[in-house]
């Protein structure tokens, strides 16, 4: 464990704001105080659409290699074929021993 610590990871970046916050919050309700208030974060997190990044790197990646660029729905998939149904064997007729 020693060889995998890291002394250089200091600063804001690095807090464990939540549970400093927890700690807070805890501490409020042993001591039946109101709750602390927290900031608001400055600006909500960015949403990435997955698709949109995907077709964009596709389009870059067809044009570096220079291909057409233009990307196409997937065809949509089919009902998978049945499979035949089998005939009954057929039944053997069977000898009669005259004696």
């Amino acid at each position: 464990m020693e060889t995998m610590t890291r002394d250089d990871l200091e600063g804001p970046e690095f807090e464990d704001a939540y549970t400093d916050a927890m700690a807070k919050i805890i501490e409020a309700k042993r001591e039946d105080r109101a709750l602390p208030e927290m900031p608001e974060p400055e600006k909500p997190a960015q949403v990435l659409d997955l698709m949109a990044a995907l077709n964009e790197s596709v389009e870059k990646a067809k044009a570096s290699r220079g291909e057409d660029a233009d990307v196409h729905e997937m065809p949509k998939k089919t009902a998978a074929k049945k499979a035949a149904k089998k005939q009954p064997a057929k039944k053997t007729a069977r000898k009669s021993r005259s004696a």
